[in-house]
């Protein structure tokens, strides 16, 4: 593509020393640029991509995206701001690829990961080729590998180019994606077109990056003010933030709510749990259907809701969806069951409310004559005011608790848990327990736990490394427990 093509559309101030050079490729990374490139000058919190402008250029850049000129003799395209405007490029450069899919968006504090792989099966048992892009990864159906992702939301160039090939390459005209805070504040999914969008729930995260609750909202609502006229938004009608979701939606678009406590559209009523999953009856208009899942915990049934909601706005049969859901039994490193005596189970919950709605769904499998133990970390360089939080949850909703470390990161392991300690009325040491080096902290769990107790691995779920300040190691939540309790019972 010339590079006039290329910013045909684009809103740039100031065009430096230009000449319509062949495009072949976008880059951001000065080591990873290629010949045709155009080397985009990203300017983040840490580094300014203005400063590798000459590496790209040695490595075979031929046009820059700046937000300031360079004494460099190339052609240059200076705009406002490079991070914000990189997607408007991949865009263009990918020929718009979303214009041809039906798109979905996640998003939410908590629920993204799950919600999408349930669409993603609704969609298949309707025989309906479905992609899925989000934290693990990406991935072409429910039962193929995954491919890695660095990010929730890949960044603009990458995220265009998957989605240019899941059309492409694949064939494939479905696609749900994880859409996070961060990818919408830094306009990575510009350029997307949205057929519709789902909103899970929002508590407290990241508030290192957005500072402010308000902040926070004012990111994620993003997905949903630019639906266009006939898109469709689901809202969970029993979060605190419900009316402000449906508040931002631009006129036309097709609004469904669900959920348990307050009126919807879709709701579940009747939820009961037990070690086999949880059973509801789900209730659309004056028609009710009987629901029998393997998942666990009230959160997997907001999530089930979410995904029938979607699919009912996609005009699915609600049977199909149904019968699609019954057939899974959850995804990895959420509320997954690792041992059977003792019931371990790890899950991703990283945050004050995934922990309480996780301890909460083990609490209500915790036999009579059993304990309830919760080992967990928080991790470093993020938000500090959610450890004495989560401390206090995880003592008011379990027997016993492991305080460990989690991705510490920069951060002094120790100071993690003194901020953690903070938040407890009692550390008595039949109560709380001290272990920083989390694989020692899970081998406790051996002699700690016995065989009617269950017990929550939270913090990491399906990650397999520990992130430390100097290096990043291979550390697996549920390897490492399966290790533990090798012989037992699973």
């Amino acid at each position: 593509m010339k590079l006039d093509e290329l910013i045909e559309y684009l809103k740039y101030k100031d065009l430096i020393n230009f000449k319509n050079v062949e495009i072949s490729g976008i880059s951001y990374n000065s080591n990873t640029t290629k010949q045709g490139d155009i080397f985009v000058c990203l300017v983040g919190e840490h580094t300014d991509g203005h400063e590798y402008a000459q590496n790209a250029i040695d490595k075979g850049a031929v046009a820059l995206l700046v937000e300031r000129p360079l004494k460099i003799n190339i052609p240059q395209v200076q705009v406002n701001s490079t991070r914000l405007q990189i997607a408007d490029i991949a865009d263009r450069f990918y020929s718009s690829p979303s214009k041809g899919l039906n798109l979905i968006g996640v998003t939410g504090t908590n629920g993204k990961t799950t919600v999408t792989h349930l669409i993603q099966k609704i969609l298949e048992q309707n025989d309906c080729k479905c992609a899925l892009i989000g934290t693990l990864g990406y991935k072409l159906s429910s039962d193929g590998e995954y491919r890695n992702a660095k990010h929730t939301t890949p960044q603009a160039p990458e995220l265009q180019a998957t989605l240019r090939m899941i059309k492409d390459i694949e064939k494939i005209d479905n696609v749900v994606m994880e859409v996070s805070s961060h990818s919408l504040e830094q306009n990575r999914v510009g350029g997307c077109r949205f057929n519709g969008a789902v909103f899970t729930n929002l508590t407290q995260d990241h508030l290192d990056y957005h500072i402010t609750m308000d902040n926070y909202f004012n990111a994620k609502s993003l997905l949903f003010s630019r639906l266009a006229e006939g898109n469709f938004a689901v809202i969970n009608s029993d979060d605190d933030y419900s009316q402000r979701f449906l508040s931002v939606l631009p006129e036309g678009v097709r609004k469904y709510t669900y959920g348990v406590k307050n009126s919807a559209d879709v709701m579940a009523r009747d939820v009961i749990f037990s070690l086999n999953g949880a059973e509801f009856t789900l209730v659309v208009g004056d028609k009710s259907y009987p629901v029998s899942l393997h998942m666990n915990g009230m959160f997997s049934v907001y999530n089930v809701l979410a995904a029938i909601t979607s699919a009912i706005a996609m005009g699915i049969d609600i049977k199909i969806s149904i019968k699609a859901l019954e057939n899974v039994h959850g995804v990895a490193g959420r509320f997954e069951v690792v041992n059977k005596k003792p019931l371990v189970i790890v899950d991703y919950a990283h945050t004050p409310d995934g922990l309480e709605n996780v301890l909460k769904a083990a609490r209500e499998i915790t036999p009579k004559d059993g304990k309830l133990i919760c080992l967990f970390g928080c991790g470093g360089d993020r938000d500090a005011t959610k450890r004495p939080k989560m401390g206090a949850i995880a003592q008011k909703l379990s027997d016993r608790i492991i305080i460990t470390s989690d991705n510490p990161r920069s951060e002094d392991p120790q100071q993690i848990i003194t901020d953690i300690i903070a938040g407890l009325n009692s550390v008595s040491p039949e109560i709380v327990t001290v272990e920083p080096d989390r694989g020692e902290a899970i081998s406790m769990l051996k002699t700690i736990a016995e065989n009617n107790d269950v017990v929550v691995i939270a913090g990491k779920g399906h990650e397999d490394y520990q992130i430390l300040r100097d290096k990043t190691i291979h550390f697996d939540d549920r390897e490492q427990a399966r290790k533990v309790f090798a012989g037992s019972v699973i």
